[in-house]
């Protein structure tokens, strides 16, 4: 199919590109041949009139002419997708979608569990892949790799819809024989004890807390960081370390590790978890199916005393 001289099938095989890196990767990703692929790369070049990709080892790295043209051709990929080959009616009952949902640890235990129980019950064919936070949400809802992220609302880029799901409040935990939280906590003991901080994703992004103590001024005295908040309760044990954590993820571990709860000497404020979505899934019948079912589990979220 040609559109003003140009093969449309070509735009597929340049996204796939431009995702993959590789030609071997790429030209599975969309079942082609790698003989075909690479006679894709020479039409592009020869439509372009530039190189597009050059070998670095194994890697393809793209020109800038392929950078620029890449966020238009994925937009465009993608508005065909979901202004037009998704526009069935979603039936819950009979939908097979796997939807691909970046959230952290903490969410996956306090709420997420509840949504995929419910949806198994009214969608048992429907799936999900759970996802940590790796790379720029921002270029991930862009390229639609992803159909919700669940993270703080302070997280989120501003270029997609979000909706507020609930507020979450922050509290310092240690274990019950810790011999430094006889007391009450002051300021000064809080950033002179040795604490555990969870730091996300491979750019080791810091986490709620760790930005909002940034942003006071503070910096902690941090011994151990661990990859999620469901290891810092078993880090924490037997020790006389502390952590800050999201009230209702100590309220979900204390039934199986005894944790101390010590208010903060600093009031750091609540922070909202938030939902958000790519703007051109706003119509897709699916994704607009399941964010409801986001939004009503949400709102029967109870505040832990």
């Amino acid at each position: 199919m040609r559109f003003k001289g140009l093969d449309l099938n070509l735009l597929v095989a340049l996204d796939a590109l431009m995702n993959k890196r590789s030609v071997t990767a790429a030209a599975r990703s969309i079942n082609l041949s790698q003989p075909a692929m690479s006679a894709a790369i020479a039409r592009l070049r020869t439509y372009f009139g530039d190189e597009l990709f050059k070998m670095q080892g194994r890697e393809l790295i793209p020109t800038p002419r392929a950078e620029a043209l890449a966020p238009t051709v994925r937009d465009a990929l993608l508005h065909i997708q979901f202004s037009i080959i998704s526009w069935d009616m979603f039936n819950p009952a009979q939908s097979k979608r796997r939807f691909r949902v970046i959230l952290s640890d903490f969410m996956t235990l306090v709420f997420f569990e509840r949504v995929v129980e419910r949806v198994a019950r009214e969608a048992p064919a429907v799936t999900f892949e759970l996802l940590p936070l790796d790379g720029d949400p921002d270029e991930l809802l862009l390229r639609g790799d992803i159909d919700f992220l669940i993270l703080p609302d302070s997280f989120m880029p501003n270029a997609h819809p979000k909706a507020k799901l609930f507020d979450e409040t922050l509290v310092c935990v240690g274990c019950p024989t810790n011999e430094k939280l006889s007391g009450q906590l002051c300021l000064e003991g809080f950033m002179s004890i040795g604490q555990v901080a969870t730091k996300l994703g491979r750019s080791l992004m810091p986490s709620v807390e760790e930005r909002l103590l940034l942003e006071y001024g503070f910096k902690r005295r941090v011994e151990v960081v661990v990859p999620g908040f469901s290891l810092i309760p078993p880090v924490l044990s037997g020790t006389n370390r502390i952590a800050t954590m999201p009230l209702r993820l100590v309220k979900h571990f204390e039934r199986m590790i005894p944790l101390q709860i010590i208010e903060l000497p600093l009031p750091l404020p609540t922070f909202t978890q938030a939902l958000q979505w790519p703007a051109l899934h706003n119509r897709d019948q699916a994704s607009i199916w399941l964010r409801e079912i986001l939004l009503q589990e949400a709102s029967r979220m109870v505040a832990p005393p």
